[in-house]
């Protein structure tokens, strides 16, 4: 019988505290990747950059996640939230509530992730082709709010969560396009429109499961601010917006068998409102939306490579 050591267990933790599984923002690389020019997909210099970028935002994104779930645990949010008789939230997948990790390893973890991730975004402006002034700003600014996302100023208690989780997507696009290319066009800025909307529409979902939690600790969240009536309005507009964009990509910039291409998203998000609002299984449809939006990176990376 094998038995597990306990730095097996704590490095386990670490990666659970890391959400290294959810990797629905590091495809946004790919999609950069595909929308290059086939003459700079292979250059050095491209490929040094997009690489250093995706690494950082792995560090970046693991800090920005540890102290969520710092704050999380110390305001009571996140115990309320994985109840241990919840059976639909698994608890281990929050190292400080399970109880393998401390706050002060939290803590430790987030301060060394987020320097190793400046350290790497650095890296990819200066190996870059090109590093237009915005593009800098943008990796800046990025940077910044991702690290006060809970920490510090705690964007996502103060009503800007939603925006957040869409803008890191855009931000996550057009930052190594820009490196890459030095400027942008309409059909990278729709593109990167349409990805991050991704991870919004199945953040949205976990926002109104967790209303209960959020609004004892003030966490102000649409779904929390919002009567049920008002979020499902909101869930739906930002649905509506996706669409929009989709079918209106070839008067923006894109290809004109964008719609074509994208209609699986389409037709999968009409399929995720209908299971959250028609047969009100909220955590199902935030399941869906994370499958909708891996679907969504396949489509657009077949747009490019057409």
């Amino acid at each position: 019988m094998q038995h597990t050591t306990p730095e097996a267990t704590t490095r386990r933790a670490y990666v659970r505290l890391a959400k290294l599984d959810i990797v629905d923002y590091y495809f946004g690389v790919l999609v950069v990747w595909t929308l290059l020019p086939s003459a700079l997909r292979l250059d050095g210099a491209v490929l040094a950059a997009t690489g250093l970028f995706l690494l950082g935002e792995v560090f970046v994104i693991a800090t920005m996640v540890a102290l969520d779930d710092l704050t999380g645990f110390r305001d009571g949010s996140d115990i309320a939230n994985y109840a241990p008789d919840d059976p639909n939230r698994r608890r281990y997948r929050k190292p400080l509530v399970a109880g393998t990790l401390t706050e002060a390893q939290v803590l430790r973890f987030a301060w060394v992730t987020g320097l190793i991730g400046a350290l790497l975004w650095i890296a990819a402006i200066a190996v870059a082709p090109h590093a237009p002034l915005w593009t800098v700003a943008v990796i800046g600014v990025t940077y910044f709010f991702a690290v006060q996302y809970s920490w510090g100023i705690k964007l996502s208690y103060r009503g800007f969560q939603e925006f957040f989780l869409a803008a890191l997507g855009w931000a996550l696009v057009l930052a190594p396009y820009g490196l890459a290319v030095g400027s942008i066009d309409g059909n990278a800025v729709v593109q990167a429109l349409v990805f991050g909307l991704g991870p919004l529409l199945f953040g949205v979902y976990s926002n109104t499961n967790d209303i209960k939690g959020d609004r004892r600790v003030g966490r102000l969240t649409v779904a929390a601010l919002a009567t049920p009536r008002g979020n499902m309005l909101f869930i739906l507009a930002v649905t509506a917006a996706e669409a929009l964009l989709i079918v209106c990509g070839p008067l923006l910039g894109t290809a004109w068998w964008f719609p074509v291409v994208l209609l699986p998203t389409l037709l999968l998000r009409a399929r995720q409102v209908r299971v959250a609002f028609g047969q009100g299984d909220i955590l199902r449809a935030r399941l869906l939306g994370i499958h909708v939006h891996r679907v969504t990176v396949v489509a657009l990376v077949v747009v490019n490579l057409l």
